[in-house]
Order: C-alpha cells, then sequence, then structure tokens
C-alpha cells in the first residue's frame, strides 16, 4: 500500500523529476514492464487453469482466483500507468485519474489482504474445526464471502476519494498524509498489523495441531510393530487388557488419521493421492456435501472386538498400500502446499515491509528519492509473483499452466518447423 508521505496539499504539477532518479527511471521502466507481463499473463493462466481444469475446481482454489483477481487488477490496469509515470517522471493522467488510480490501487491491496486472511481461516478451520469449514466455506458461504472483500475494501478506501493525490516521492497517487489522518493511520493498522497479523496466528495453530498429528501417528505405527512382536501365548488375562488397550490405541489415531487424510483432500487444488476423492467440485452437488475418504481409505478401524480365543488380539493395521502409504503420502502433500500458502503470505509482508518500515522512519521526509521509490519498487511484485508460486509449489497448477501454455503456442508450430527447416 502506497500512502503519500508529502506535507503539501498536492502536487499541481504532477511532476516527481529529481536529478537522483534521472538513470534510476529505466530501472524502473524495465521492471515495471516485466511485472505487468509476468502478472498479465500469470494471473490471467491461474484464472483459466481453474475453469478448465476440473480438478482444480474446489471451494479453496475459489479464494486463489480471488486473490489472482486482485493480482490481475493492479497488473493490467494500474502498472502500466506507473511505468509511464516513471518513464516520463511526471503524472499524465490528470486529478480526477490520479484519484480514481489510488482509489483502485487500495482496493486492490485491501483485497489481496483480506483474501489471505480467509485462506488461512479457512485452513484453520479445515484442520480444527471441519464442521463449521463446511457451513463457512459451503458454495453460498463463498457467494457471500468473494464480494464480500471487494465491497470491504471499497467502503474501507472509498470516503478517502477527496484525500487522493499525487506523491512525488514514489512518483505516483496516492492518498495525502496529513489531510487523511486519524482515518488512514487506523486502516494501515488495521489491515497490516491485524490483518496480517491474524495471518501469522493462523498458520501457526495450523502448524501445532499438524506436529500434533505427525506425533499421534508415528505413535500409532509404533504399536502396530509392538503388536506384531507380541508371541501368541499369553494368559487369558493378558489377552483381555491387551484388546481393550489395543481397542484404545486405534481409536485414538483413527481420529488423529482422519484429520490428516482430511487436510489432505483440501490443498489448493493439489493432487490428492490415488483412491482418495477430491475436495467437492464446483458446479456439481457434492459441493455441498463434506469430502470424506473413498472408502474409508488410510483409517484405522475404531473399534476392534475382544476373540473368544485365549490369544492376544492383535491391533488391526490396513495394508501398507492403503493405510500406512496413504497417510504418509497425505501427510507430505499437506505440509508442502501449507507451505506453499504460507510462502504466498511471506512474499506479500516482504514485498511491502521495507516501504511501511522507510516511511514509518522516514517521517520528515528526509531520506533519498531514490530510496522511496526503490521500496515502493518492491511492492510490485507482489502482483506477479503467486502465479510462479503456484507453478514451483503446486503440482496440479503447474500442469494446468503447461496445457494452457502448449494450446497457446499450438498455431506457432508449423511457423517453428518452417524456420528449422
Amino acid at each position: 500500500m502506497l500512502e503519500n508521505f508529502t506535507g503539501d496539499a498536492g502536487n499541481e504539477s504532477f511532476s516527481c523529476h529529481n536529478p537522483s532518479v534521472e538513470v534510476y527511471r529505466y530501472f524502473g521502466v524495465l521492471w515495471g514492464s516485466a511485472v505487468t507481463i509476468v502478472g498479465t499473463v500469470g494471473n490471467i493462466l491461474t484464472i483459466l487453469a481453474f475453469a478448465t481444469d476440473t480438478r482444480l475446481r474446489t471451494r479453496f482454489n475459489v479464494l486463489i482466483v480471488n486473490l489472482a483477481l486482485a493480482d490481475l487488477l493492479y497488473c493490467t490496469l494500474l502498472q502500466p500507468v506507473s511505468v509511464d509515470s516513471y518513464l516520463h517522471l511526471r503524472w499524465r493522467g490528470g486529478a480526477l485519474w490520479c484519484r480514481v488510480f489510488g482509489l483502485l490501487l487500495f482496493l486492490s491491496n485491501s483485497v489481496s489482504i483480506i483474501t489471505l486472511c480467509l485462506i488461512a481461516f479457512s485452513r484453520y478451520l479445515l484442520v480444527a474445526r471441519r464442521a463449521v469449514f463446511e457451513r463457512v466455506f459451503s458454495l453460498r458461504g463463498l457467494f457471500f464471502l468473494l464480494p464480500m472483500t471487494w465491497a470491504l475494501g471499497l467502503a474501507s478506501f472509498g470516503p478517502l476519494w477527496p484525500v487522493y493525490v499525487f506523491a512525488p516521492q514514489v512518483c505516483t497517487c496516492s492518498f495525502h498524509r496529513t489531510r487523511g489522518r486519524p482515518y488512514t493511520t487506523v486502516l494501515l493498522f488495521f489491515y497490516f498489523f491485524i490483518g496480517l497479523g491474524c495471518v501469522g496466528l493462523f498458520y501457526l495453530l495450523i502448524y501445532r495441531r499438524v506436529k500434533v498429528a505427525a506425533k499421534a501417528l508415528v505413535k500409532y505405527r509404533f504399536s502396530q510393530r509392538s503388536s506384531r512382536k507380541k508371541k501368541p501365548k499369553s494368559s487369558e488375562q493378558g489377552t483381555e487388557g491387551d484388546s481393550g488397550l489395543g481397542s484404545g490405541v486405534a481409536s485414538t489415531q483413527s481420529c488423529e488419521l482422519s484429520g490428516q487424510e482430511e487436510l489432505a483432500q483440501n490443498k489448493c487444488g493439489e493432487k490428492e493421492s490415488p483412491g482418495q476423492s477430491s475436495l467437492s467440485n464446483l458446479g456439481s452437488a457434492s459441493i455441498s456435501q463434506s469430502a470424506q475418504p473413498a472408502g474409508g481409505q488410510g483409517l484405522p478401524p475404531t473399534h476392534i472386538p475382544a476373540p473368544h480365543v485365549a490369544t492376544p488380539a492383535p491391533i488391526t493395521a490396513p495394508p501398507p498400500s492403503t493405510s500406512t502409504a496413504a497417510s504418509s503420502g497425505d501427510s507430505s502433500e499437506f505440509r508442502r502446499v501449507t507451505r506453499m500458502c504460507f510462502t504466498v503470505f511471506v512474499c506479500f509482508v516482504c514485498c511491502f515491509a521495507p516501504f511501511l518500515l522507510v516511511n514509518i522512519a522516514d517521517k520528515q521526509n528526509r531520506a533519498p528519492q531514490l530510496l522511496h521509490m526503490f521500496c515502493a519498487n518492491l511492492t510490485w511484485l507482489n502482483s506477479c509473483i503467486n502465479p510462479m508460486l503456484y507453478a514451483v509449489m503446486n503440482r496440479q497448477f503447474g500442469q494446468a499452466y503447461r496445457a494452457l501454455l502448449a494450446k497457446a503456442l499450438t498455431p506457432l508450430t508449423p511457423l517453428t518447423r518452417l524456420w528449422t527447416h
């Protein structure tokens, strides 16, 4: 989020010329042009991948698409205008377009932050309160939540319409530093510190729960190995005691593993392990139902009846190819995709933190303009980096991107053959 940290009432000439940025502006133009191209193509691919690949049409990925729309708004419409301002070192759109630009800029960033909050919140509900997740992030819930992200952003920054002005320190339009107070201070605190702080808290809670589930899985496997080592000869009293203990352990670990498998089915559209059902697809009747492991695969039995013969009752374990292997794969898959979503959040913070810190430290506006512009340029990366993270850290998105690019390049194949011959 860019804030006007100038102390004047506005820059009527709309100029940001300064000898210190004469050469740097060309770097800014190249940087901004790359962000425009990569961000536009990447976010369009994300939306098309969701629309064309049925495996990606999950409720969770709807939030990813909403984030892509916010980034696309910036990359396609706003970033080229910033590039033009850097090239000419002045704003050429006039006062009205400057206000529109400022409003759309803050709308895009606020929607991104709200969506990041929803992503983290949905993943926490998925691991901690599955029933609540099914109600809140149902098809009806998403139809309500997604428009609300845009409505809340517009309602938050719309009242600042009269104070959007040109900020020469960063060569773009934003709200005035002093004329918008204290409302602007409250907004920045709410979105950046409260909003992003909640995102970090949710991921911390998710990490703790996953750790507990992983320990439970280790204990369950240890109990399996111990049961196999028991000799068949034992007293009747020992049989009854072991049977009861085996039932309790299996039941407890069943709950833990069930939570693990439910988590693994709802990961940013990540491909599920063979034999598992994916999260409900949009447009199908199953979207309002809870996604359950197909055929109860990977779940240890919750009750083991005591045998009628005087032999130890072993803790029944599913075959390694179904339970142990599937649980290991699901756990690994969950960690990988959780890492991806957390990386998206960390990248957002890293892109904006330098700019915020510079402006908080430079209250008197004494820092070089070059430093302000460079920190502002870092914020540009946020709108184009997410599709690259999806492609690298999510197999299904990566496969969908490649398929779409292959189709787009098909008409060029004859030309390529002619060139090679």
